[in-house]
């Protein structure tokens, strides 16, 4: 793996909407509060030369954030309190905008970065690691880094998780991406009345936790951050089809409807992860999945809603009864977690929250657990800001820890998808060596 070492950022500057907004505020709802203490959410895009040059990419790149900041302004802003205390995105002209950092890594080739394996590479390629989405009141809520590789691009991105997802994420990316392809226009612009999917105003007094990467007392310098191996796995469209087929070949004993793919593919992970684990029978392990609850509030909200609109489904069961029994048993786990989920579920969930708010640190998902968050719906290889597809797209280090899988779309398109997981090394050895996890059998 290529030296990190050898990036070396040139310039940073700040980018703000091309024309005048004005004061503009929008209060944080429930939906968007525990994000507080995760970190910015992570993501790094790789693209290949062609014939550009890298300056003239740079400004393209740019223009097009001026336009698209235009309607995503609350990108530009900072987090706020009002004078009751509670939390808000915050806007007005003379604040600095996005943060875009340039950088220059020219014994860094493309290839080195698309290895399956590991994340320390992407550290100095993205920007915030380690920064806590609170650090948002007095830090860019997006923060971009454009590093010049030995044969292409790196476009590091950190968003504020407390103002937005990954739906929201992606939206913005698509959407800065046409205007580099010269859209005069948002296509579908996003929808900013988060107020629409709750109104309650929570008032948190929150304070930073200590910093993890800087224990002090002796218990906790003893504790330090676990060894974690991060790898991707790719699954073809024909080995997606084998698994979806494979848990629904005796189906939903209850007559409930088949397993979707993300439910086949979700226990064949959940499964293969808690065998590598070498858990006890008897010992409990959870599985969460960070659902898209657009469709599911009342009323429902537009796909171009802009905020946070997840929350975590959690199932639990013991290790032995998920690995003895048939995948349909633990597929139907998650089937009904899901469903269960419905508008009721989440006012009720919320209503818990609102009247004892926690703030949820990104490791707080269960024990033994694994916790799926993005979506392989996400259209990650369409952001093309003129010069291609990209060669890959990865999560960065931040929000990251044992038993955390990130789901992409595979970039051979279809129904393939890369699975990105991190395991302590011992599980992810054993995962490695799985030929029926990884279907090659």
């Amino acid at each position: 793996m290529a030296e990190i070492t050898k990036v070396k950022i040139t310039s940073k500057t700040h980018v703000k909407p091309s024309k005048v907004i004005g004061r503009r505020e929008c209060q944080l709802v429930t939906f968007d509060l525990p994000y507080l203490f995760f970190y910015y959410n992570q993501k790094l895009l790789l693209y290949r030369n062609g014939d550009r040059e890298f300056h003239d990419a740079v400004e393209k790149l740019k223009d097009g954030l001026k336009h698209v900041l235009e309607e995503f302004y609350q990108l530009a802003g900072k987090l706020g309190k009002d004078e009751e205390g509670v939390f808000r995105v915050e806007y007005d002209d003379d604040m600095d905008g996005v943060e875009v950092a340039e950088a220059v890594a020219d014994e860094i080739a493309v290839d080195d970065l698309t290895a399956e394996e590991g994340t320390k590479s992407f550290k100095e390629l993205i920007p915030y690691y380690g920064v806590l989405n609170l650090e948002g009141t007095h830090r860019p809520l997006l923060a971009l880094q454009l590093t010049k590789l030995k044969d292409g691009m790196a476009i590091g991105c950190a968003f504020n998780h407390a103002i937005l997802d990954g739906t929201s994420t992606w939206h913005f990316m698509s959407s800065w991406a046409q205007a580099c392809n010269g859209a005069t226009s948002v296509s579908v612009p996003p929808f900013l009345e988060r107020t629409k999917s709750r109104n309650t105003r929570v008032k948190l007094d929150p304070s930073l936790p200590p910093d993890p990467h800087s224990q002090s007392s002796g218990d906790a310098a003893a504790k330090q951050e676990p060894v974690l191996r991060e790898k991707v796995f790719k699954f073809s469209e024909a080995a997606i089809d084998k698994i979806k087929s494979k848990v629904n070949e005796n189906g939903p004993s209850d007559g409930s409807k088949p397993f979707s793919t993300f439910q086949s593919l979700a226990v064949h992970i959940w499964r293969h992860v808690t065998h590598a684990r070498s858990l006890k029978p008897e010992d409990y392990t959870v599985f969460t999945v960070f659902a898209d609850c657009r469709k599911r509030v009342d009323p429902p909200m537009p796909d171009s809603y802009f905020g946070n609109l997840i929350q975590a489904i959690f199932t639990v069961t013991a290790a032995g009864l998920l690995t003895g029994n048939p995948p349909e048993f633990g597929a139907s786990m998650i089937q009904k977690a899901i469903e269960a989920h419905t508008a009721k579920a989440i006012d009720e969930r919320n209503k818990g929250w609102e009247n004892a708010p926690k703030i949820f640190q990104f490791k707080d998902a269960g024990v033994n657990c694994v916790a799926v968050g993005s979506s392989p719906r996400f259209k990650v290889y369409e952001v093309d800001f003129g010069w291609g597809k990209p060669e890959s797209v990865r999560s960065g280090s931040n929000n990251r820890f044992d038993g955390m899988v990130y789901l992409y779309q595979g970039k051979s398109g279809g129904r393939s998808i890369d699975v990105e997981i991190t395991l302590e090394p011992g599980a992810m050895e054993r995962l490695e060596k799985d030929n029926e996890f990884l279907m090659e059998l």
